[in-house]
This record gives structure tokens, C-alpha cells and sequence, in this order.
């Protein structure tokens, strides 16, 4: 694992940055999500790092570069969906300050127990839009703007890079037993509720918005093609459920897709040349 910090200019990027534009509209709204989430999984993840014994000292290490990659993820996203409103959907914003004050409230009233749990949940749910951008997506990035395709590959590899990090934290905080396995997955589906929430509210926003003076043929086709893309994207979340589900899960032993580590190398620090 490894902090990178690669470098995008989104000031050309455009919301239709692929030519299915449903699929670029829905992947937009799922960019919201990273903005706001990681900000709190740093600040969930600094009181976690305070609690956990010093014993873990490896787990000390993975977190500490776990929360400089989460921060890299959320200002990237920002810049990106800073993009994405300028070029005419300035109503994103305020479904997402409902959001951000989700988070805001989860800090300043939930336990750190749900904190972490919920987290937890995120980065176990994160698994699938790993394989759907590695794996399944490839039709619909075909043309799509480079920049835009490197980020969310850039950001998801790094999803997989620290995969088992946020469950580390949660068993050596909370244990293993039946207690901590129940209360994990009950803080999976309030996760993936509470996001897909979201993420349903602004995709909404924005499809509806490109389908302002469409023909009912039109209307139609646009539709069709969007759930053409939910079927792909949901197509091997069943068999992800299923690990997740297990009281036995450790995302340690997911298998990267095809291509993952290749991004993972193309944008690594380089180490410093040894001095004579």
C-alpha cells in the first residue's frame, strides 16, 4: 500500500464525459458519494486509530496510509463533481449537503461502534463497483473521456489496495464473535441503504434533467438504456452478497480484476534514486 497523488485537469471534462450518457450520468452520481463519505471515514478512522492498542502495529501502518488515500480519493471527486455542476446541474449540490449532514450527524451522535461498522459496510460494498469498472464496464467506456475513465479506475484500485483495512479495524476494536458478526451486517445494509439512497436522489436528478423536452420515444429509449446498465452493473452482486454475508468474509482474499494492478503501478511513487 501507498499514498498516490496523480494529477487531472477536469475543467474540459463534461457530464456526458461517455457517449451512453445515462451511464456517465449515473456514474456521476455515485462520484457524490466519495466526496463526502471519505472526509468521514478519515475523521471515523482517526478516532479508531486512537483506540486501537499499539499491538497492531501493522494495522497502525495500513491505516495510517488507508486515511492519506481516502483523503487523495475525496479531492479528486471534488474537483471532479465541481465539473459536473458547472456545466449545467448546480442542483446536485443541495441533495448533497443533505447528505454531508448525514455524516455530520452519524459523528456527532452515533457510537464509534456504528461508525466503524458503517464504514465497514462501505468499503465491503465498494467490492462490486471494483468488478463492474474493471470487469464489466468496458462497453460503455469505450470513447468515453480518458481522464475521467483514469480516475475512477485510480480511485477503486486503491479501494482494493486497502480492501481488508477498515474490517481489520472493526474485529481488532469490536472481536469476532456472534455479537460483532451480527452487528456487522446489520451496519451493512443501514450502509448501502443510506448510500444507494443518495445516489438514487441525485441520479434521479440528473436523468430526469437530460429527459426535460424529450419525445415519449425518446423518454423511452433513455430508460431502457438505464436499466440496461443497472443489469450490468448489478450482475455479479449476488455472488459479492454472498462473500460479504459470511461470518467467515476477509476481503483479504479477493482476487484483483484483470487490469487492477496495472493502474496501481502507472500512477506509484517512484522511489528516490540512491545517492552516491
Amino acid at each position: 500500500m501507498q499514498v498516490r497523488f496523480p494529477k487531472w485537469d477536469f475543467s474540459k471534462v463534461r457530464a456526458h464525459w461517455a457517449p451512453h450518457r445515462e451511464f456517465a450520468q449515473m456514474q456521476n452520481a455515485a462520484s457524490t458519494v466519495p466526496a463526502y463519505i471519505e472526509p468521514y471515514l478519515v475523521k471515523v478512522m482517526l478516532q479508531a486509530q486512537a483506540a486501537l492498542p499499539t499491538r497492531h502495529e501493522k494495522l497502525h501502518k495500513d491505516l495510517a496510509i488507508f486515511i492519506k488515500q481516502e483523503m487523495q480519493h475525496c479531492r479528486q471527486h471534488l474537483l471532479f463533481n465541481k465539473a459536473l455542476r458547472a456545466d449545467g446541474y448546480e442542483g446536485m449540490l443541495a441533495i448533497e449537503k443533505e447528505y454531508e449532514a448525514d455524516y455530520d450527524r452519524f459523528l456527532k451522535t452515533k457510537s464509534l461502534r456504528f461508525n466503524v461498522a458503517y464504514s465497514e459496510g462501505f468499503e465491503a460494498v465498494s467490492s462490486v463497483a471494483v468488478d463492474n469498472f474493471f470487469e464489466d464496464f468496458a462497453p460503455f467506456l469505450d470513447g468515453a473521456d480518458a481522464e475521467a475513465v483514469e480516475m475512477w479506475k485510480w480511485h477503486l484500485a486503491e479501494e482494493y489496495e486497502h480492501r481488508e483495512v477498515a474490517h481489520d479495524v472493526y474485529h481488532a476494536l469490536f472481536g469476532r464473535g456472534p455479537i460483532a458478526y451480527l452487528y456487522r451486517i446489520w451496519a451493512f445494509f443501514y450502509a448501502v441503504k443510506h448510500i444507494r439512497g443518495h445516489v438514487r436522489k441525485v441520479q434521479t436528478y440528473l436523468l430526469e434533467k437530460d429527459r426535460e423536452g424529450m419525445s415519449a420515444e425518446e423518454r423511452a429509449a433513455s430508460i431502457a438504456r438505464q436499466q440496461h446498465v443497472q443489469q450490468v452493473t448489478g450482475r455479479h452482486a449476488k455472488a459479492h452478497l454472498k462473500r460479504i454475508l459470511s461470518p467467515f468474509y476477509k476481503p483479504a482474499d479477493r482476487l484483483p480484476p484483470q487490469g487492477l494492478q496495472e493502474v496501481l503501478d502507472r500512477y506509484a511513487r517512484k522511489p528516490a534514486a540512491a545517492t552516491a
